[in-house]
């Protein structure tokens, strides 16, 4: 079992490597189709599975193309970290979609939404006093 310490230096190690492939090395077009960049990365304390999350802007289209681009070049991500991070074994790498990006600007929309009702209200408040 690794320290807590190893294994956050391992998952940014990972996340700024798959960044660099993203950008760099992987051709896929689909991977293209949207664009992608690398949220967080949560290796297990065995250093053996790391799930990547990925945020993706575009439609839902392109979203999905991402994803299954994204997961063909498993193999080449998972053989491409094994030549560049010096560990015992190479974990298993799963990509998963990170939407929290998208439902922290939703709330944010609902928030504004809801600021002109309670400008309103604080307005019959004041009136109802006078």
């Amino acid at each position: 079992m690794a320290t807590g310490r190893r294994v956050s230096r391992v998952a940014s190690l990972i996340k700024r490597e798959i960044s660099q492939m993203l950008l760099n090395d992987i051709k896929d077009d689909r991977v293209g189709a949207g664009m992608v960049s690398v949220t967080d990365v949560d290796v297990s304390g065995d250093l053996q599975h790391a799930k990547v999350f990925v945020s993706i802007y575009g439609t839902d289209e392109a979203r999905a193309e991402t994803m299954e681009g994204l997961r063909s070049a498993t193999p080449f991500v998972r053989s491409e970290l094994g030549q560049r991070v010096r560990l015992r074994r190479t974990p298993e790498v799963i990509f998963l979609e990170d939407r929290s990006l998208e439902r922290g600007d939703r709330i944010l929309h609902l928030i504004d939404q809801l600021k002109p009702l309670s400008s309103s209200m604080d307005e019959e408040d004041i009136g109802a006093e006078e």
